[in-house]
């Protein structure tokens, strides 16, 4: 009776023992996270597989699953399927620290603008983009009916591309304002969504892709709409050998962006745009074939009609002195000067004349703003730099 009793009391001791040791484990561990910092990488978590050794199967939102162990301290109560799960990255193995709070897809309301105020009005020039922009994106939200009884699928992604400043960002935003507005069309007004692919490059470890998802998720559920990426050569990049970290994020990322474009049919009344600096070959091969961005749109320079058209805008409230006709001569220059620059031109020639405690913007004012703009802007052999 004594040795059986003895015997309960070793076990019982030898199962404390084992508990404080995996508590001290899970100190530890946490410990370790805390003077480490952030965690590496956010994934989902698909299931629990084991609930005495704590481990579970993540994905990471590449394709690619991983069985990963539990952190002690984290709440089993919590480990439910489809939540997002923070990571840590060691040596041995990933292992999952924690439960992020539920978030759906409200997190892109921020990015959601409900009607941007830029109108096509605002957009001097650019003629043949007001029109090749409007015929790929608002006649499938608009007009659907026109499409499908012509028996075609609408463009489903639309790419504006060329230098700095020439307008791609705010004609997208012009366009958005148009449908966006109830004026717009037959159907119901478009939900624009815009976001930078900057600003997914520097999201924590595996959020990037999450945010593809959950902008996607958005977007359907406020169909009819319109996802705007500004500086997409970000995450679209054609891809290299490099395997470090960021480039192996910013490859989980665009793999996300590519699923999801392939993944809504024609019917969820999605649109996507996107705009880049950046030469169109030097954009991954598979964003860009057809079936996922179908139309290019190309913005150049503006030439002398442009510009004129561009000053006039850019002077129109301001009050001007004599010599308007130099705004003619300052067109006529074969400077390549962007849209960008064109109303910098302008506004530094309205300094010119505040500094001078004067209400009106002389001649000499617009020759000094436009030395001004010209000196800051880099060029190539005393020349202007022009797109190819």
């Amino acid at each position: 009776m004594e040795h059986a009793m003895l015997e309960r009391r070793e076990e019982a001791a030898r199962l404390e023992t084992a508990e404080l040791r995996s508590l001290a484990r899970s100190l530890e561990e946490l410990y370790s996270h805390a003077t480490t910092g952030r965690a590496d990488i956010v994934a989902q978590l698909l299931e629990v597989i084991d609930d005495e050794d704590r481990r579970a199967v993540v994905s990471l939102g590449d394709d690619r699953a991983l069985c990963v162990p539990v952190l002690g301290a984290v709440d089993r109560a919590l480990l439910t399927p489809g939540a997002n799960v923070a990571l840590r990255d060691s040596a041995r193995a990933p292992t999952l620290l924690d439960v992020l709070p539920a978030r759906d897809a409200a997190w892109a309301s921020p990015l959601v603008s409900e009607s941007p105020s830029v109108t096509y009005a605002d957009v001097a020039g650019c003629e043949q983009q007001k029109r090749e922009l409007p015929e790929a994106i608002e006649l499938p939200l608009t007009h659907p009916e026109l499409f499908a009884s012509a028996g075609i699928d609408p463009p489903r992604g639309v790419l504006l591309h060329g230098p700095p400043g020439t307008g791609k960002t705010m004609l997208a935003r012009a366009m958005a304002h148009h449908v966006s507005s109830s004026s717009s069309g037959a159907r119901a007004s478009a939900t624009f969504i815009a976001v930078s692919g900057s600003e997914l490059v520097h999201c924590h470890g595996g959020e990037g892709p999450r945010m593809v998802r959950d902008l996607f998720r958005t977007a359907r559920a406020r169909a009819p709409a319109v996802v705007f990426f500004d500086e997409v050569d970000a995450i679209a990049l054609s891809r290299a050998d490099s395997d470090s970290a960021a480039d192996r994020e910013v490859h989980r990322i665009l793999i996300e962006l590519l699923a999801q474009m392939d993944g809504f049919d024609q019917s969820a009344s999605v649109s996507v745009i996107m705009a880049t600096n950046r030469d169109p070959d030097e954009l991954d091969a598979a964003l860009l074939r057809p079936g996922r961005v179908d139309r290019k749109v190309e913005f150049t320079l503006p030439g002398r009609k442009d510009k004129r058209l561009m000053y006039a805008k850019c002077t129109s409230g301001m009050s001007l002195g004599d010599g308007v006709d130099y705004l003619d001569h300052l067109a006529a220059r074969d400077d390549g000067m962007s849209a960008a620059e064109v109303d910098a031109v302008c506004r530094e020639a309205g300094m010119c004349a505040v500094r001078a405690r004067r209400s009106v913007v002389t001649r000499e004012d617009f020759q000094e703003g436009y030395r001004k703009v010209a000196a800051n802007v880099v060029r190539g052999a005393d020349q202007f730099y022009f797109y190819s």
